[in-house]
């Protein structure tokens, strides 16, 4: 029989150990210290002490630490770490074709397309002189610029403003194949009344689609006509005196350096390259359009700007003195004849003269004069 004291200490000595095993036995993963600790015995458990087990414990475990191999563990780190990413290479048919950006600018299949030919005003050039009822034959030459051959299915047509007594609808006569000229032609009756008449002509092809000249197609080309005593008509209806368009170039304007010159007619929707004289090309300056209640605007496009001037042709000095805006102008408020200073996009100066606006038709023409020097 054990006396009290003994056994509690043999009790505490006993749990202390329970209590180092279990915990060895967790920590090295199923028992790796707990196989290498002693079984212990009565003999021996009486000389130990709780330091001396804990002791006992820590020893252990810093062997079995020091005898478990680290190799894994760096081998797995270093695994992860230089392991090289797998790139997928995809593959194509063989008939792929990479998409291609669509040119959004070139005329619909460039098949019918004109250019002016050299000259294009082979008889009746502009603000010619007739009496009231006397006939005349206006003849233009034209260049095929386009991919499709012109042929009795194509035929020269009135697009907007006077006939002049002309039939509406002319077809060519034989085949144009593409880059050769053709001279075509429309007989014409000057109308009886006095005053500034002006028709604007298109081709159109058999399935009735208007094309004309310029770079994408779509301006027309004009006979313009003086009849009896020369007057023109303000878009009010109101007859004026006759202007520039009868007389002689500006006097300052033979001693300067012109870069262009002469008469322009625009349809609503046109831009103007008051640089050169091109109509819905990439460097417009001039507008011409029509607001919802059906009233006609001019105005400067992009940097460009103007003013008006009066009626009497301005000089470049003048020009480069006043102030110039990019104000849209009613045409209805604009006399025939006035005219106005502007600044093309590229930095030139010139002037434009308003000759006539047609409010039914959508037309208005005018003179223009544009500097060469700054």
């Amino acid at each position: 029989m054990y006396s009290g004291q003994p056994f509690l200490r043999y009790f505490i000595l006993n749990n202390i150990k329970k209590t180092a095993a279990l915990i060895l036995f967790i920590s090295l993963l199923a028992g790796i210290a707990s196989c290498n600790l002693p079984s212990g015995s009565s003999e021996t458990e009486g000389d130990l002490n709780v330091t001396q087990a804990y002791r006992t414990v820590e020893a252990r475990l810093t062997q079995a630490v020091a005898q478990t191999p680290l190799a894994t563990q760096t081998n797995t780190a270093t695994s992860v770490s230089t392991a090289s990413p797998t790139l997928i290479t995809p593959t194509l048919p063989a008939t792929y074709t990479p998409n291609q950006p669509t040119n959004q600018s070139s005329p619909v299949s460039n098949c019918d397309l004109a250019a002016a030919g050299n000259p294009i005003d082979v008889t009746i050039p502009d603000d010619s002189q007739f009496q009231p009822g006397e006939a005349f034959t206006k003849v233009w030459r034209l260049q095929n610029a386009g991919t499709c051959t012109w042929d009795q299915s194509y035929a020269l047509a009135l697009f907007s403003g006077d006939g002049m007594g002309a039939l509406s609808n002319i077809p060519l006569e034989g085949q144009v194949a593409p880059n050769e000229t053709v001279d075509v032609s429309v007989d014409l009756i000057a109308p009886e009344a006095p005053g500034t008449y002006q028709g604007n002509w298109k081709l159109k092809n058999e399935s009735g689609e208007w094309f004309g000249i310029g770079p994408s197609g779509g301006s027309a080309f004009w006979v313009r006509v003086i009849v009896g005593d020369a007057t023109t008509l303000t878009p009010s209806g109101t007859e004026i005196s006759p202007t520039l368009t009868t007389e002689p170039v500006a006097t300052d304007a033979v001693n300067t350096n012109v870069l262009v010159s002469g008469p322009v007619s625009m349809l609503k929707g046109d831009k103007l390259d008051l640089d050169t004289k091109g109509i819905d090309n990439d460097y417009e300056d001039l507008m011409f359009y029509e607001e919802g209640d059906g009233q006609l605007f001019v105005a400067p496009f992009g940097a460009s700007q103007f003013a008006e001037v009066g009626a009497g042709p301005p000089t470049i000095e003048d020009c480069n003195s006043i102030t110039l805006v990019s104000t849209p102008y009613k045409i209805a408020n604009i006399a025939s004849g006035t005219y106005f200073c502007y600044l093309t996009n590229e930095g030139h100066y010139g002037w434009l003269q308003a000759v006539s606006a047609r409010r039914e038709e959508g037309e208005l023409n005018m003179q223009i004069l544009t500097w060469a020097a700054p």
